[in-house]
This record gives structure tokens, C-alpha cells and sequence, in this order.
């Protein structure tokens, strides 16, 4: 059943918890909410049948959690905040694709994070060009562009992927969820520039996982996070076009999750 948390910035955030034990807290990345993503939901199962606290939650702009006026990365970063203290503190985030840099920002701006799951984090290319890339999109939210702004948020994805959005008949409400994404493309840019000037602070253990079928981006993506931060460890894992298993990854999240716990 649907729970809901108020954030410091005084967002209303939906959430799903289950089970009790060291907590995991999933962090998904642009696009999907809980009622859109079976595998997350079905990995927070079995995460929680293993005998910790699964907590799986809808971004801001998001499913039950609309939140209106600028998305931007610090309101993000104050309901993963809420979701910790809802998990249990100190918790293990599990991030997703751009959730990813989303989770690195919160444990590098001292939340209360006991170690970093990240699956196929999409980072990579010169931090300038990631720079340009985000502060486009903003540039264009701000304009109020929504469709521009989609299309500029996807242009290095698979161009089906931008295609069968625009061909659907709700693809101007499909291209109004962008405003969501804001805090996904300042967490994008900010994660690049922290790599490429070793100023990433993280000390928790991170692991940095990608799909046994994936683009070749992502093994090196995992490398370079790996490199930079003291207890790092990369490891491919059953998995295709961005998406995990969810049985070997419950087991994989349980295992970090109690290696963190001690």
C-alpha cells in the first residue's frame, strides 16, 4: 500500500516499503515510477524476503509524487533524504541509470548512505560536453519547450527509443514528464565533472554494475566510477538493454547490504 513522506523542502513523496533489516533504498533513473516498473518492484520483493527493508519510491514530478515548479537535483536529493530516514539510516542506494549520479551526489553531499549499488550508470565523454548537455535542457525548460527538451534529454539514446514516444497520440503529455529530469541531467553533469577532476568525495563501497548485453558505454562508465572512489568494485551481471534480472541482483543487493551493515 502506498505510504507518503514530506520532504524538508516540503515535497510529498509516495513510497512502497517492505520487509525489516538493513535498508535498501532504489533510486530509478529519468522516465519510470512504480506503477511503470515491475522489475525494481519484484527485485524490492525479494530483497526484503532475504530479510532486509526494500524501499522503492516515485522521483518528484513523478506517479503519486507531483511536485510542481523547478525539479531541480537539491529537492531530489532532499527526498532521498526522506527515504532514508523512512528505510532506516544509514542506507544502501540502489541506483538506476541516471539514478546513478543521483545516488553519488547524495553520499558525496554527506546523506547518510552505507554503500552504492549502480546499475549502467550513463556517464562518459568530456565533463564540458555533459555541461552543455544539461544546461541546454534547462535552458529549454525553462523556455517552457517541453517537446525540444525531450528530445534534447534523448538525443544520445536509441533513436527508436525518442521515435515511439513522438508517434504516440499523448506525446505532448508524454514530452511534459521532462520537467522531471532537470535533477537527472544536474546530476549527470555534476557526476562527469567530479570524475574528471578527482573530486568525487564517496567513501562507502560502491558497486558499479552493468548487463551482460548492454552498449559498450556502460562496462566503461562502471571502470571509471570504480577508479575513483577507495572501495570500488565492477561487475557484470545477467542482464539486457539497460534492465537487470531481478533474482541474481536481489542477491547481489543483499549481499552489499549486509557487508555494509557489518
Amino acid at each position: 500500500m502506498t505510504e507518503y513522506a514530506t520532504t524538508s523542502q516540503g515535497d510529498r513523496v509516495a513510497y512502497d516499503l517492505h520487509g525489516s533489516g538493513p535498508a535498501v533504498v532504489f533510486v530509478t533513473g529519468a522516465g519510470p515510477d512504480r506503477a511503470d516498473d515491475p522489475v525494481t518492484a519484484e527485485t524490492a520483493e525479494r530483497v526484503a524476503d532475504a530479510g532486509l527493508t526494500a524501499l522503492t519510491f516515485d522521483r518528484l514530478g513523478r506517479g503519486e509524487s507531483p511536485a510542481e515548479g523547478r525539479l531541480d537535483l537539491d529537492r531530489e536529493l532532499a527526498a532521498v533524504a526522506a527515504m532514508i530516514e523512512v528505510a532506516g539510516s544509514p542506507a544502501v542506494l540502489v541506483g538506476h541509470s541516471s539514478g546513478c549520479s543521483v545516488s553519488l551526489r547524495a553520499a558525496d553531499a554527506g546523506l547518510p548512505v552505507a554503500g552504492l549499488a549502480l546499475w549502467e550508470a550513463p556517464l562518459g565523454g568530456p565533463a564540458v560536453k555533459a555541461q552543455a548537455w544539461a544546461d541546454e535542457i534547462e535552458r529549454l525548460l525553462d523556455a517552457g519547450d517541453h517537446e525540444n527538451a525531450m528530445r534534447h534529454y534523448m538525443k544520445d539514446m536509441p533513436p527508436e527509443w525518442l521515435a515511439g514516444m513522438e508517434a504516440s497520440p499523448a506525446w505532448p503529455l508524454i514530452a511534459r514528464t521532462v520537467a522531471a529530469y532537470r535533477a537527472d541531467a544536474q546530476s549527470l553533469a555534476w557526476a562527469q565533472h567530479a570524475l574528471e577532476d578527482g573530486t568525487l568525495d564517496v567513501t562507502v563501497p560502491v558497486l558499479a554494475m552493468y548487463g551482460a548485453e548492454t552498449f559498450p558505454e556502460m562496462p566503461v562508465a562502471a571502470a571509471s566510477i570504480v577508479v575513483a572512489v577507495p572501495n570500488g568494485t565492477e561487475k557484470e551481471m545477467p542482464g539486457a538493454m539497460h534492465s537487470w534480472e531481478p533474482e541474481p541482483m536481489a542477491a547481489q543487493l543483499t549481499e552489499l547490504a549486509r557487508r555494509c551493515a557489518g
